[in-house]
């Protein structure tokens, strides 16, 4: 048992040193692993989708964070700040 865990910590400390983890993966790997374990001694696979399931929560928030950001500069351009509305004569 211990063995299994040693192995799981340096080949997850490799995987996010080499940086080949995406945005996401490696809390996602942490918690799938763990609950894999948990559940029944799965815990490579749920590993696996937990990085998958972690990273398509990331880039879900990114994507989010882009679209808050782009509605707040069309917002901005909109309507100036400290110019009122009525045409000048």
């Amino acid at each position: 048992m211990r063995t299994k865990l040693s192995l799981a910590v340096v080949s997850t400390a490799l995987l996010l040193a080499a940086g080949s983890a995406e945005a996401g993966c490696g809390k996602g790997a942490v918690a799938g692993g763990v609950i894999g374990h948990v559940a029944g001694k799965h815990g490579v696979a749920g590993a696996a989708i937990g990085c998958a399931v972690g990273h398509h929560a990331e880039k879900k928030k990114e994507k989010q964070k882009q679209q808050a950001a782009a509605a707040a500069a069309a917002q901005n351009r909109a309507a100036p700040a400290g110019e009122d509305a009525k045409p000048r004569k």
